[in-house]
């Protein structure tokens, strides 16, 4: 590759983690934000798994694409590996994304392992809200995460109708009937 795009669909958008010279909203085609991922550690656990996101087969995302200097290209490749491929539940992917002025650049994700423990297949909105409501784990409980990640995402201009349903069934939830 010329240039080091990697792709960002959750929390690597707005908390990357690594240096960058440019970031830019991007589509990615052929792949979309799910819910498809059961945590065990972070958000749940084995017990009594949560969900988090990963990047699942069909539609497309929008998510953030940032550039990396060449020279930085190694430590932030090695970054990314230790923080995506932890329980290995994603797999490192080269894709083709494509921004609003037209261009369209190569750049690297990390993409859902269908055949992989974790894997939670797609889910409704309904299923993802009674999975989510109760699930804690070592980073606190599920329902923050969700909404936060759906609060940062509408931050940045980026709307996930499906994801913004999960949160308000989970309210809906915790609501007294």
């Amino acid at each position: 590759m010329d240039e080091f795009w990697v792709f960002g669909y959750g929390s690597l958008m707005w908390n990357p983690g690594f240096a960058f010279e440019e970031r830019v909203q991007a589509r990615l085609t052929g792949y979309r934000r799910s819910l498809c991922v059961r945590s065990w550690v972070h958000r749940g656990t084995e017990a009594r798994p949560g969900l988090v996101l990963g990047l699942d087969r069909g539609g497309s995302c929008r998510g953030i694409a940032f550039r990396i200097d060449p020279r930085a290209w190694p430590d932030t490749l090695a970054y990314l590996r230790e923080r995506e491929l932890v329980t290995n539940v994603y797999l490192e992917r080269t894709v083709r994304l494509r921004f609003d002025d037209g261009r369209q650049v190569t750049g690297l994700t990390y993409v859902v392992d269908r055949a992989h423990p974790q894997y939670g297949g797609a889910v409704t909105v309904e299923e993802a809200a009674q999975i989510v409501a109760s699930a804690v784990g070592q980073s606190g409980p599920n329902p923050a995460y969700v909404a936060n990640t759906a609060a940062h995402l509408r931050e940045m201009g980026i709307r996930d109708h499906w994801l913004e349903g999960v949160v308000a069934a989970i309210e809906a939830i915790g609501q007294p009937g």
